[in-house]
C-alpha cells in the first residue's frame, strides 16, 4: 500500500501526532541550517577578512618583509610560520619583479597565480576571501603577499551545534509525548467512545441509546448531533411500524383490485396485439410508399398550407443538396432556395386548387446548365390542404428534340442541296469552259488565231495590248476564281447530300487525331493570319479505348474542320490570353467519344443552335462557305451512325463532342434513325 494511502487511513489522533512530529523535526532542521549558514556567512564576510588583515599587518613590517624577499628559502621560512594559523587556507609571496618566490597551502592544492600581474584575473574566478598585502623595501621595488582565507568552520563549532541539536531533539520528544497524551485524552478517546456506541446501535438496533455529552467542543457537538439523529431515527421507526400496519391493510385491499386488473390487462393485451399488427402493416406500407417515392427519377416535395416541407425524396436531396432531416419542417424557400421565385404559383395552387406548370427553368448543377420542368399539384385530405411539387430533368429531352430538329433540317436541306448542285453544275461548267476558250482564242501561239486576225486586218499582239491595258485578263481571272469557288461549294453540296455506303475499318483515334493536327499545322489557309503551330495542343487520350470502326479519311476531314474552326476562334480573341486546344478521347460505352475544346471567343446561344445548318456562317464573305460543319455533321450522324453536339459559352470557348458506336451493329440514336427514314 502506498505511504500516502497509509497515512490517510491512520486514526485522527495518530494523524495529529504524526503532523506534530513532522513540524518539530522541520523546525529543528531549519533552525540548525539557519544557524550554520549565519555562522558561515559571518565567518566569510567579517571574521576572515579581519584575520587576513591582522596577518598582513604583522608580515608587512619593513624589516621582516625585506628579509623574506631576499631569497626563496627565507620566503618559505616566513610562510611556514603562518601554517599554524587555522583561518589561513593558502599564501603566496611575490618579489619586486612580480615572480612567485614561495607558497603555502592547507588541504587540497589550490591553483595560485605564478606572477603578481595575474592576481586580479585570478581573484575574479576565486570565491574565497583573500587579501593582497604590499611588502615595502627601502630603495627597492615592493613585494606582495597573497593571503587566502579558509572556508571551513572550526570543528568545535560543529560539535557545539550537534550537542545543542540533540538537546533540542530530546526536549522536543518529551514535549511530543506530553502532547500525545493530551490528544489521546481529549480527542482520540471520545471518538473511540462515539464509534463504539454507533457499532452497538447498529448491532442491537436499539435507537434508545445515547452518547455521553462530554466537553463543549467539536467532539461534544458531534455527540449531541449523533444523539439528535438517534432520536429522529427512533421516531421514524415508530412511524414505519404504523405505516407497515397500514400497508398490510392496503395490500389486502390491493389483492382484490389486482385480480380485477388482471382481467382488464388481458383485454388490453389483446387490443395492443391487434394495434401492433395494424401499426406494423401501416409502417410497412409507409416504407413501401417511401421506397416508391425515393425510387422515382423526379424530385417530389410535399408542402402543407404554410409551405413547410412534409415529404422529401432522395432526388430532391440530390437536386437541392439538402438532406431529408434538414429539409423536413422547414419553409420551402429555405430548404430549396431556387423555388423561391415560384412561391406565387405555389400559393395559387393551394388557394385556387388548380395545377400550375412551369415548362422550363434552367439551374446550374455541377457547373453545368440543367433544364427542368416544374409541376404544382394541389393536395387535399384529412391532413389539411397543401401542394405537391414535381421537378423533372428535361435536359436530355431538350437535347434530343434539338437533335431531331437539326436532323429534319439536314434531311430537307440535303435533298434541296442535291437538286441545286445538279442545276448549278451545268451553267457553271459552261462559264468555266468559255473562260478557258476566251484565253485560248487570244493566244498568239495558235495559228488559227493569227489567220483570223490577218483576215480581219488587225494584229493579235495589238489586241492583247489593248486587252491588257483595259485589265481584261484580270477580269477573266476573277471570273475563273469565282467559278472555281462556286464549283467547290457545289462539291460540298454533293458530299452533303450523298449517302455513304463505304466499308468501315478499325481506326486508331489517337493516331488519326495526331495526323489531323499535323495537316492543320501545314494548311495553307491557316497559314494566312493564323499561327496554328503556336497554339498549345493538349492531349488527353483514354488508354482503355481501342480501335473504333470508321472511315479514316472522313473522320480526318471532320477533325480538320474542327481544328480550323478552333484556331480561327482563338485568333479572334483580343485579350492576349494564350491559345489552347484540348483534344480528348474517352471510352463511354456504347460510344467512343472525341472532344475538341478551345478557349476562343465562343458562340451565343442563337449561333450555337444554327451551327450545323448548311450555308450558315459568321465569317466574312469569301472566308467560309458555311458547309464545313454541316458536312462534318452528316459524316458523323449519317455515315458513321454517331452523334455530334456542341457546347459553347460566349467569351470562354467552345467544345465539340463526337460520339462513334463501338461496334458496327450498334443502333444509331433516334435522330440518326429519323434521318435515315
Amino acid at each position: 500500500m502506498p505511504l500516502r494511502q497509509r497515512l490517510e487511513n491512520l486514526p485522527v489522533g495518530q494523524k495529529l501526532l504524526a503532523a506534530l512530529l513532522v513540524l518539530l523535526t522541520t523546525v529543528l532542521l531549519v533552525a540548525n541550517l539557519t544557524f550554520i549558514s549565519a555562522a558561515y556567512w559571518i565567518s566569510q564576510e567579517s571574521m576572515a577578512p579581519q584575520a587576513l588583515q591582522a596577518i598582513g599587518r604583522l608580515v608587512s613590517n619593513p624589516a621582516l618583509a625585506a628579509e623574506a624577499l631576499e631569497s626563496p628559502a627565507k620566503a618559505d621560512a616566513l610562510l611556514n610560520e603562518l601554517t599554524s594559523y587555522s583561518p589561513l587556507r593558502a599564501a603566496a609571496l611575490y618579489d619586486g619583479e612580480g615572480n612567485r618566490l614561495a607558497q603555502m597551502q592547507h588541504g587540497d592544492r589550490l591553483h595560485l597565480p605564478d606572477t603578481y600581474r595575474h592576481i586580479e584575473a585570478w581573484r575574479v574566478t576565486e570565491f574565497r576571501s583573500n587579501q593582497v598585502i604590499t611588502l615595502p623595501r627601502p630603495g627597492q621595488a615592493s613585494g606582495h603577499l597573497l593571503l587566502v582565507a579558509s572556508s571551513e568552520l572550526p570543528v568545535a563549532f560543529y560539535t557545539g551545534t550537534l550537542t545543542a541539536s540533540l538537546g533540542i531533539l530530546i526536549f522536543s520528544v518529551l514535549l511530543w509525548l506530553v502532547i500525545a497524551r493530551q490528544i489521546k485524552r481529549l480527542i482520540t478517546r471520545p471518538i473511540y467512545e462515539l464509534e463504539e456506541l454507533s457499532r452497538q446501535v447498529t448491532r442491537e438496533e436499539n435507537y434508545a441509546l445515547r452518547a455521553r455529552r462530554g466537553n463543549h467542543d467539536e467532539i461534544g457537538s458531534l455527540a449531541e448531533a449523533f444523539n439528535t439523529m438517534l432520536s429522529r431515527i427512533e421516531a421514524r421507526e415508530q412511524q414505519l411500524k404504523r405505516a407497515r400496519d397500514d400497508s398490510q391493510a392496503a395490500y389486502d385491499q390491493a389483492q382484490g383490485l389486482a385480480e380485477e386488473t388482471r382481467h382488464t390487462n388481458r383485454k388490453l393485451e389483446l387490443e395492443v396485439q391487434v394495434r401492433s399488427k395494424i401499426e406494423k402493416k401501416l409502417t410497412g406500407f409507409q416504407n413501401y410508399l417511401n421506397s416508391i417515392i425515393d425510387s422515382m427519377p423526379s424530385a417530389l416535395i410535399a408542402l402543407d398550407e404554410q409551405l413547410y416541407v412534409t415529404q422529401w425524396n432522395q432526388e430532391a436531396s440530390a437536386l437541392s443538396g439538402t438532406r431529408l432531416d434538414e429539409a423536413l419542417n422547414q419553409p420551402i424557400f429555405l430548404a430549396f432556395e431556387p423555388l423561391k421565385p415560384f412561391l406565387p404559383q405555389i400559393k395559387a395552387t393551394i388557394e385556387q386548387h388548380v395545377v400550375e406548370r412551369i415548362e422550363r427553368v434552367t439551374w446550374i448543377k455541377d457547373d453545368e446548365a440543367k433544364h427542368y420542368a416544374l409541376t404544382f399539384y394541389p393536395l387535399t385530405g384529412g391532413a389539411g390542404r397543401g401542394v405537391v411539387i414535381r421537378i423533372d430533368d428535361i435536359t436530355q429531352r431538350l437535347s434530343l428534340e434539338e437533335m431531331m430538329v437539326q436532323s429534319e433540317k439536314m434531311l430537307s436541306v440535303g435533298g434541296l442541296a442535291a437538286g441545286m448542285a445538279h442545276e448549278i453544275n451545268n451553267p457553271l461548267g459552261a462559264i468555266l469552259h468559255n473562260v478557258q476558250n476566251i484565253r485560248r482564242r487570244l493566244s498568239a501561239e495558235l495559228p488559227k488565231n493569227l489567220e483570223y486576225a490577218e483576215q480581219a486586218g488587225i494584229e493579235l499582239a495589238t489586241v492583247n495590248r489593248y486587252l491588257e491595258g483595259r485589265e481584261v485578263p484580270q477580269l477573266l481571272d476573277g471570273i475563273q476564281q469565282a467559278g472555281a469557288r462556286a464549283a467547290k461549294i457545289v462539291t460540298h453540296m454533293l458530299s452533303f447530300s450523298r449517302r455513304s455506303n463505304r466499308q468501315m475499318a478499325p481506326c486508331d483515334l489517337p493516331a488519326l487525331i495526331d495526323q489531323a493536327v499535323e495537316i492543320a499545322g501545314n494548311d495553307f489557309d491557316l497559314a494566312i493570319g493564323f499561327d496554328f503551330k503556336g497554339q498549345a495542343i493538349i492531349r488527353h487520350f483514354d488508354p482503355q479505348l481501342g480501335p473504333v470502326p470508321g472511315t479514316a479519311n472522313e473522320l480526318e476531314q471532320v477533325l480538320l474542320n474542327l481544328l480550323k474552326n478552333a484556331a480561327q476562334a482563338i485568333h479572334l480573341r483580343d485579350d492576349g490570353e494564350p491559345g489552347r486546344i484540348i483534344l480528348r478521347t474517352r471510352l463511354n460505352p456504347p460510344w467512343a467519344e472525341i472532344q475538341v475544346e478551345d478557349n476562343g471567343v465562343g458562340m451565343s446561344e442563337n449561333v450555337r443552335k444554327r451551327t450545323f445548318e448548311p450555308f450558315f456562317t459568321t465569317k466574312e464573305i469569301g472566308q467560309g462557305t458555311g458547309l464545313g460543319l454541316s458536312v462534318s455533321y452528316f459524316i458523323i450522324t449519317n455515315n458513321h451512325k454517331g452523334q455530334m453536339e456542341v457546347h459553347s459559352t460566349l467569351g470562354q470557348g467552345t467544345c465539340f463532342t463526337l460520339r462513334l458506336p463501338l461496334a458496327g451493329s450498334q443502333l444509331a440514336p433516334t435522330a440518326s434513325n429519323q434521318l435515315e427514314q
